[in-house]
């Protein structure tokens, strides 16, 4: 292969590429992600049940899915919203999700964040040096439905 064929095949290789990446980006709504909007996140149907007992929760009128689900600070934000979002269309992409759907640790750490960040003041006493261990007290053990209703 002389080297003009290479860069022929190279930029044909390169336009695929991008071409299969932006309609795949458009299709799965990939700008809408970088919005705080509840509704992005029933983007996926799955979804739907989480979204629909938030509506119905006790939350809804002061907090939204990322308001409980992502760290605050800018960068962690969006290095949550990068990962997550990786692992959410790899998951729902190859159908390989555990189903019920369930948190993993480190986003299971960041929501109990959330929690004590709003009630912190109101719950110290109780979960005061009990928070990040492996058997930590978390805050949905017993409000599982204060987010999402039932």
């Amino acid at each position: 292969m002389t080297l003009s064929n290479r860069g022929v095949a190279l930029a044909a290789l390169v336009g695929v590429l991008a071409g299969v990446s932006g309609f795949t980006f458009r299709y799965a709504e990939g700008l809408s992600y970088m919005s705080s909007d509840p509704l992005v996140c029933k983007n996926c149907h799955i979804m739907n049940e989480q979204y629909d007992s938030w509506r119905k929760g006790s939350h809804h009128a002061v907090a939204g899915c990322v308001d409980c689900h992502l760290p605050t600070d800018f960068v962690g934000k969006y290095l949550a919203k990068a990962s997550n979002g990786y692992h959410h269309s790899k998951g729902f992409t190859l159908q390989d999700f555990h189903e019920p759907i369930m948190i993993k640790p480190v986003n299971s750490q960041i929501l109990q964040d959330n929690c004590l960040r709003c009630h912190g003041a109101l719950v110290h006493e109780i979960v005061r040096g009990s928070t990040t261990g492996r058997d930590a007290v978390r805050c949905v053990h017993c409000h599982r439905s204060v987010g999402h209703g039932s």
